[in-house]
């Protein structure tokens, strides 16, 4: 997958040229262009979302300002082309800027910036390609009235907020862990039954992990092997993250955002504190979880590493480990022990794990195994299902103990080991949805990934985002939305590395001598660090 000399991690290729105005830098040349239209596509789909997205029940909001057309007939329609209008505009504005980062012509400063501009108009807008958030408030509310939501579902506390939450998940109790559930109650605690409201705050509440993505990413990166700029491009500035995580506000954000700053911590041999905070995003997702036994790795080759700087004998390899795993254990045990007190409601959420099994589409490996049985025997899916499930699990459970025992010898390989982990997980797993992929592309984002590698990330990432309805329905089961979706996938990869691979670059004016120069990166300046 990586290989020194396909690497993208060259000198320089996360620098950029030196501007007293870091805004005044954004919006020049050729990255002006990228990022205006970014975010006209951001805006697109906020707009596109009032009519198409994960709408309400009952909508007062729309009705008082009189858009309640846009649910219905030809405002329904209208709306629509602008969300997915406003996906493709965003799609083809992060693959131009991923060709330009790529050729080192964007820094870091100039990402954040972006960053900025295309998730404002996100934080407003409806939710869309998923009801979770819907979901989430109504556990939230469970707690915060006394009910505890890892053995109930929001059915037993009927109200505005349960209205608007998907049938199938009315009676399924809470799969979250006692973090995310806190944080959900005190958004219903202080925006009560106020649907939108509710959702707005929450849609705050994963803010923090994603600046937690943009802090340890580039960390991760530098670490790693990897180009800093090239992996916060990948992912974090990946619509698949945006517009799911955070337009379809999804608790993996605050999740994805604590397990790659744990991750950098440990990196940066801050141990006990990167492993506290793993367990943090363990206690809003167990997923997380996974990441845990590469870490006692991490932490052993510090000290084999620490005992060869002192010129001291190397550690015994099983104390070092019972050592350094027993610290572990217990890092684990106080923080989550912690946090679960201060929920209140125990351990139930683990056995609640089990609701995603009602999910059912062909993002998994168990899912399709079931599929191609029935294709050739008289068996229903439902009745294949749990034997191809139960498969998976042993298969993945067998995977990972490989994984561990087999990369645990550097920093580096345990990282991959954490990716394979993650990847496996998601395929593996009973049932997974679009922005699960968003767990091992956060991983894979700091290593030092050649262009063919990035090129088959932005694909799959494509794919995976557009393949769902804006209105959270599954577009799997239908062949001409399949079909798109595939071919928008397959151009954005090539797009990556070939410019105007339909050549359709006599629909754009031509630019003048000035912007040709500054996408060229060929102004005289003194370089700066990506840093800045």
């Amino acid at each position: 997958m990586v290989s020194p000399t396909d690497a993208i991690d060259r000198p320089g290729a996360d620098q950029a040229p030196l501007d007293r105005s870091p805004l005044r830098s954004l919006l020049r040349g050729g990255l002006r262009r990228d990022a205006l239209l970014g975010f006209v596509g951001a805006c697109l789909i906020t707009f596109g979302g009032f009519g198409s997205g994960a709408l309400r029940e009952r909508d007062p909001l729309l009705e008082s300002m009189h858009l309640s057309w846009l649910r219905y007939g030809h405002g329904q329609v209208l709306s629509a082309i602008a969300l997915w209008a406003g996906v493709l505009i965003m799609i083809t504005a992060w693959v131009r800027l991923g060709r330009s980062t790529m050729a080192g012509r964007v820094a870091l400063r100039d990402l954040r910036w972006i960053l900025a501009m295309w998730i404002v108009p996100l934080l407003i807008s409806v939710p869309v390609f998923s009801r979770d958030a819907y979901s989430y408030l109504a556990q939230g509310a469970l707690l915060r009235d006394g009910f505890n939501p890892y053995k109930v579902g929001p059915v037993v506390n009927p109200g505005p907020l349960l209205e608007n939450v998907s049938t199938i998940w009315t009676t399924t109790t809470a799969p979250y862990g006692p973090v995310f559930i806190m944080v959900a109650r005190l958004v219903t605690t202080i925006t009560g039954n106020h649907v939108v409201a509710g959702v707005l705050l929450l849609r705050l509440a994963m803010l923090p992990g994603l600046a937690l993505a943009v802090w340890a990413i580039p960390r991760l990166a530098r670490r790693l092997g990897g180009s800093p700029a090239v992996a916060v491009w990948l992912a974090v500035l990946n619509p698949l993250v945006l517009i799911h995580l955070i337009g379809g506000v999804h608790n993996e954000m605050l999740m994805v955002g604590l397990l790659t700053a744990g991750i950098a911590a440990v990196l940066e041999r801050k141990h006990v504190l990167g492993i506290a905070i793993v367990t943090v995003a363990v206690a809003v997702k167990a997923t997380a979880g996974v990441a845990l036994p590469f870490l006692v790795w991490m932490w052993m080759v510090h000290r084999r590493e620490d005992a060869e700087v002192a010129g001291e004998p190397q550690p015994n390899w099983l104390r070092s480990f019972v050592k350094t795993a027993g610290a572990s254990i217990a890092i684990f045990v106080v923080v989550f022990g912690a946090a679960s007190l201060a929920a209140g409601v125990g351990l139930g959420w683990v056995n609640a794990l089990a609701g995603s099994n009602k999910i059912i589409n062909w993002l998994t490996l168990p899912t399709i195994l079931g599929h191609v049985v029935t294709w050739f025997s008289p068996l229903g899916l439902m009745s294949v299902l749990p034997v191809t499930r139960l498969i998976c699990e042993i298969a993945f459970a067998v995977i990972f103990v490989v994984l561990v025992v087999r990369f645990r010898h550097t920093t580096r390989q345990a990282m991959i080991g954490i990716v394979l982990a993650m990847t496996a997980v998601v395929t593996l797993s009973p049932a997974a949805l679009p922005w699960y992929y968003s767990w091992p592309l956060a991983m894979v984002a700091g290593l030092a990934l050649s262009p063919r590698v990035l090129a088959t990330l932005v694909g799959l990432s494509t794919w995976l985002m557009v393949i769902f309805q804006p209105d959270g329905s599954i577009g799997m089961y239908q062949w001409g939305h399949v079909i798109l979706t595939t071919a928008a996938a397959v151009l954005a990869a090539v797009s990556l590395r070939r410019e105007d691979p339909l050549h359709l670059r006599a629909l754009w004016p031509p630019r003048t001598a000035a912007e040709v120069d500054a996408a060229a990166g060929s102004d005289t300046d003194t370089p700066a660090d990506v840093d800045r």
